[in-house]
């Protein structure tokens, strides 16, 4: 199995080096919970009789390079509004069906009174208040520095984890296999705010598979790119937080869950709710995703977190058109086992850019999950509140 720098990137042979010492490192992680580990409140979510709604039209278009712009007056948005009053109206979803019906579940939080709306014990942010307010037409830049992204190849390698639990998703994004029947992926992947792109209407989850495993043997295809084995989507999920209707959308809810046909035989990676980057081993986060300027390859690439808000992860992972829906994950303590386990903490949306007192900052940023959020997924994913009792 062999994992490649891009031809492009600088030192290839130390980017090599890097990457092994990442993959490697749970090898030397402690085997201590990190201090000032807090303990998650995780709330319980109540869901209401769905509610039938007119059909969807899937008249929008898809936008994998998806950027947003921040300014002062968003930036400090959140420090103003009460975050409580629109809870339950966020948390509220849409569930699209295989055959363009939908319906809007509304529901509660049972433990709201004691529960300080959506921000983590884990964290308090540095920065309140960054959400999105406009759409900006920016040339992006994903890229910061010299590429370190890998290209993972290899006749097992892709179907190692944690590599096996990336999918493709049939809008062009990528997803992280989340259990047996679901894929995470992001919002924007599926709708853009206001109604569903046209390609949800035959939703498809794409399983990488190495040539050989087709009938054709190893040493005759070194060369030749993974196939794709595509599979339909049975019912997707979207959170009201994401469909604002006229109003713009925002990163925070930049997240959707897609309920495949069938169940897979690949690993999943578990849900946590987002720690601080200081609970994170390393600091780091990591992700893998089908950038668009490397067409059929899978690309891995992990970089550490340079600021957090509650919804959002800010860093300089170098990523492209396409990683959108990438499985964001760290390496979590699990109190349970004892011991450091990659996690999705989050889904990799796009660029952002800042204007904050006149200095302009970009960043690529990830949604985070916070208790609230966790809880959502966790109840989509199970279908009840019991086995979401604990991270």
């Amino acid at each position: 199995m062999t994992m490649y720098p891009h031809p492009n990137s600088g030192l290839a042979h130390l980017s090599i080096l890097v990457l092994l010492l990442s993959l490697l490192l749970p090898l030397s992680l402690p085997s201590r919970a990190p201090p000032h580990q807090h303990p998650v409140h995780l709330p319980s979510l109540v869901p209401h009789a769905p509610l039938p709604l007119s059909r969807s039209r899937f008249s929008s278009q898809t936008q994998l390079d998806f950027t947003t712009h921040c300014n002062a007056s968003c930036y400090h948005k959140g420090e103003q509004e009460s975050r409580r009053e629109h809870l339950t109206e966020q948390l509220a979803f849409e569930t699209l069906y295989a055959d363009g019906s939908r319906t809007l579940t509304t529901v509660d939080v049972a433990d709201e009174d004691n529960y300080e709306g959506t921000i983590s014990p884990a964290i308090q942010p540095p920065t309140k208040g960054r959400r999105v307010t406009s759409r900006h037409r920016r040339q992006k830049r994903q890229i910061y520095g010299a590429d370190g992204r890998f290209n993972i190849r290899g006749d097992h390698f892709l179907l190692d984890y944690p590599f096996s639990t990336a999918v493709r998703i049939s809008t062009g994004c990528t997803g992280v296999l989340v259990s047996r029947l679901h894929v995470l992926t992001a919002a924007h992947c599926v709708h853009d705010g206001k109604d569903y792109v046209k390609g949800a209407r035959k939703l498809r989850v794409g399983f990488l598979t190495p040539p050989y495993i087709n009938g054709t043997k190893p040493s005759q295809t070194p060369t030749k790119k993974p196939l794709v084995r595509w599979v339909r989507v049975k019912r997707t999920r979207v959170p009201k937080g994401w469909i604002q209707g006229p109003q713009e959308v925002s990163m925070d809810f930049d997240y959707a869950l897609l309920e495949l046909r069938w169940p897979h035989r690949r690993p999943f990676m578990r849900l946590s709710v987002a720690p601080s980057s200081d609970d994170l081993a390393g600091k780091r986060i990591h992700f893998s995703g089908f950038d668009s300027d490397r067409p059929g390859e899978l690309v891995y690439r992990f970089c550490p977190v340079e600021d957090e808000s509650n919804d959002l992860i800010y860093q300089h992972c170098d990523a492209r058109p396409g990683a959108s829906g990438s499985g964001v994950y760290g390496r979590v303590w699990d109190t349970a086992l004892e011991r450091w386990e990659r996690k999705v903490i989050g889904i990799f949306s796009g660029h952002q850019w800042l204007e904050i007192d006149g200095e302009n900052r970009d960043y690529n940023v990830a949604v985070r999950f916070t208790p609230l959020k966790f809880a959502q997924i966790c109840y989509w994913v199970h279908g009840n509140r019991v086995d979401c009792s604990q991270d």
